[in-house]
């Protein structure tokens, strides 16, 4: 399996994990791989910044528990989105006068879901 074939699955796997996680040598098993490998691929998921790993005491040796950064998108995420209730969403539009590019309503709804984001990913 190609490299980024088994990022792809390693990361299906973690999003449906959710908060809980998943152990290292758990992961590895589900995409069918040894150790080696393994180690490698979390290693290098967790320096794109797409997972992070806890260190954590399992059955009395030491071993990581890997969480996914990346959060799926769900209808709540985009229930309060500006633009669902915008008198100008009919002049909208990239390089015009009204654009998302520049609207601070936008700007302002997609930085709290960020820091919303940020502050549920710290308490995991």
């Amino acid at each position: 399996m190609a490299s980024n074939d088994l990022e792809r699955n390693a990361m299906r796997i973690l999003l449906g994990k959710g908060e809980e996680g998943f152990l290292q040598s758990e992961l590895w098993r589900e995409l069918n791989t040894n150790s080696r490998i393994g180690s490698r691929l979390t290693i290098k998921l967790e320096k794109k910044g797409l997972i992070e790993r806890k260190r954590e005491l399992h059955n009395g040796r030491w071993t990581y528990r890997v969480f996914s950064k990346i959060r799926p998108i769900t209808v709540d995420l985009i229930m309060d989105i500006p633009c669902a209730a915008c008198l100008e969403i009919s002049k909208c539009g990239f390089g015009g006068a009204v654009s998302p590019e520049s609207c601070e309503k936008l700007d302002l709804w997609l930085q709290s879901i960020v820091n919303k984001q940020n502050r549920e990913f710290k308490n995991a």
